[in-house]
């Protein structure tokens, strides 16, 4: 091992270090502006509490509801005694689901991470397979029908893709099933759960993989034009040699860093996803919690997709940290 690399890995883990202090007041700043937004909200909780029921509830009963639920109560005090709980290890009481804010995530988040992971895995499947072929041909018709399709799927919004995903393949043809986790009556077993999660995968994936497509032709492009690949060709290289084993590792490199900086988009896309398609992950709680104002729930659904945004930045400049001795860890 050579002496830089015990002062390397501190440096990374330094930058790791100082990731998660600064992640400590984002989180406290995401859960105010979630209290602040909530109280601003023209909707009123202890309707969406009551439901169809408001309609028979005396005025008393509405009254000790909301001093029940704390609804009376400044949002500040609300968010102190919000904090209080939290620091026990509590997330509260969801009131949209009359369950515990923990017990809600715990059934909806491993549906939600599996949806991700699919898309995330087709989405990069897709940039690695076209992003080289565009570069590896470029100029010719399929880097020109690549990239043309490419910066047309930019603007298209996940839930587009999702209705027309569904009008083809399912309203159309009758090949997959449009909405839900399993046919109706049927049980969450492997085949029906792999069924209907080939729809909302590879919408979430093909609406995530233009930014990687096109990163992935440019920064080959930019390699293949470099002293070392040239050095290779004068070697006597064959082309696939040359581009896979000699260019396309230094090219991957930038696209590290690229895949953190679309946790976000990733994150919208899959709300959006599964609103479309009935998924039951996180989206539809996320949509529920934020009608009903329910303020347990909506943070502690804020706060983890913020966790998650965080996380894969901090995964990605870790990871380019390590790959590249080059990249800075000052940052």
């Amino acid at each position: 091992m050579s002496a830089g690399a015990p002062s390397r890995a501190r440096a990374i883990g330094l930058l790791a270090l100082r990731r998660l202090a600064f992640a400590v007041p984002v989180l406290l700043v995401v859960a105010v502006a979630v209290f602040l937004l909530g109280a601003a909200s023209p909707f009123d909780p202890v309707y969406q509490y009551y439901g169809v029921q408001i309609f028979s509830a005396s005025a008393e009963d509405v009254a000790r509801a909301r001093t029940e639920l704390g609804l009376d109560d400044s949002v500040f005090v609300q968010f102190g005694r919000w904090a209080g709980t939290l620091l026990t290890g509590d997330l509260g009481d969801s009131r949209s689901f009359r369950q515990p804010v923990a017990q809600v995530i715990a059934e909806r988040l491993p549906w939600t991470l599996l949806l991700v992971t699919v898309g995330l895995l087709l989405a990069v499947l897709i940039a690695m397979v076209l992003g080289v072929l565009a570069a590896w041909r470029q100029g010719g018709w399929l880097d020109r029908a690549v990239t043309a399709t490419g910066h047309a799927l930019e603007g298209i919004p996940p839930f587009v893709l999702g209705l027309v995903a569904v009008a083809v393949f399912t309203l159309g043809l009758g090949w997959l099933p449009g909405g839900g986790l399993t046919d109706a009556g049927e049980t969450a077993s492997f085949a029906q759960v792999a069924t209907h999660l080939v729809l909302p995968a590879v919408v979430l994936g093909v609406s995530q993989s233009p930014w990687l497509v096109l990163h992935i032709r440019q920064s080959l492009l930019t390699v293949l034009a470099e002293d070392h690949v040239t050095g290779a060709r004068a070697r006597g290289l064959g082309e696939p040699m040359v581009v896979l084993r000699h260019a396309l590792p230094t090219a991957l490199l930038p696209f590290v860093t690229l895949l953190g900086a679309r946790v976000p988009e990733l994150v919208t896309g899959a709300v959006l996803v599964e609103e479309v398609f009935s998924w039951p992950g996180v989206a539809g709680a996320v949509v529920k919690s934020a009608l009903a104002v329910d303020f347990p729930l909506l943070v502690a659904l804020s706060l983890l997709a913020t966790a998650a945004v965080l996380a894969g930045s901090l995964l990605a400049d870790v990871a380019a940290a390590l790959l590249d001795p080059r990249v800075a860890t000052d940052g």
